[in-house]
């Protein structure tokens, strides 16, 4: 009853669903599962939460989208929000409002069982590195190896996939989203801690600051109800070890 009149959050409520530009295939984050076809995880999770908030039922539409095709699925309409580890870089938000960070990962290398000799990014010098397409990856590759050959597909899937038939050395990926794959596939191995900091924010059309202050105060009460923990222990925390991190701060992003 509260929402601003012509507002994307009314628009959204009128409509009775969200629209999520996200993954069906990114375990931990937003999976579809084949036997129940829910979509599950951190991302998923998250999507459903804030459609509550402003729909009152957690109906949610995802639209699978590919890391280069985030920006123009925001930009013509085709999607309310983007909830798929999207990591928020000044350059981004050239094209993008984001509202967040909603959470912190870090870029890993991953390998081959049988790789013995990569254990840092300084170890990726003068070989094949897959990355994700359009994704911070690349540009931490270029930083760490000058002179490694980067090769990029466009999702996730498809990088491990050529990882594991030989046709890079090495896989630059966030932390969060090798996580499961690597405890899954026992061929695939995570090369040290992450050695970069990537932010994840939730991408909102361009301009739309009035969406990024209602996003952004659905986060800070997510956090301070005890339901933002709930939702990491439920996803990435089946897997890593500990308790739930602290949230980032909303805003302390370059770009957010």
């Amino acid at each position: 009853s509260s929402l601003p009149a012509g507002s994307t959050m009314e628009k959204i409520k009128q409509r009775g669903e969200l629209i999520v530009g996200g993954s069906l295939d990114a375990p931990l984050l937003s999976q579809q599962n084949p036997a129940t076809k829910q979509v599950e995880g951190l991302d998923a999770d998250f999507g459903r939460l804030l459609a509550k908030y402003i729909i009152g039922e957690p109906k949610v539409k995802i639209v699978n989208s590919a890391s280069e095709t985030r920006e123009a699925l925001l930009a013509n309409g085709t999607v309310d929000v983007v909830l798929q580890t999207y990591s928020i870089t000044p350059e981004r938000a050239k094209q993008v409002t984001f509202a967040g960070p909603y959470y912190s990962s870090g870029l890993v290398v991953a390998t081959r069982k049988d790789e013995t000799g990569i254990k840092a990014p300084a170890d990726l010098k003068g070989r094949t590195v897959i990355a994700g397409a359009n994704t911070p990856a690349i540009a931490a590759i270029e930083k760490a190896a000058p002179d490694a050959k980067i090769i990029t597909f466009g999702s996730d899937p498809e990088c491990v996939q050529a990882l594991k038939q030989g046709r890079g050395d090495a896989y630059v990926q966030d932390e969060a989203v090798l996580l499961a794959t690597a405890k899954q596939d026992p061929s695939i191995v995570i090369q040290g801690r992450p050695f970069t900091s990537d932010p994840y924010g939730i991408g909102l059309k361009h301009g739309d600051e009035q969406m990024q202050r209602f996003v952004n105060d659905w986060l800070k009460q997510i956090q301070s109800s005890g339901l933002w923990a709930k939702v990491w222990k439920n996803s990435i925390g089946t897997v890593a070890e500990g308790e739930a991190p602290q949230p980032p701060a909303i805003g302390s992003a370059p770009g957010a």
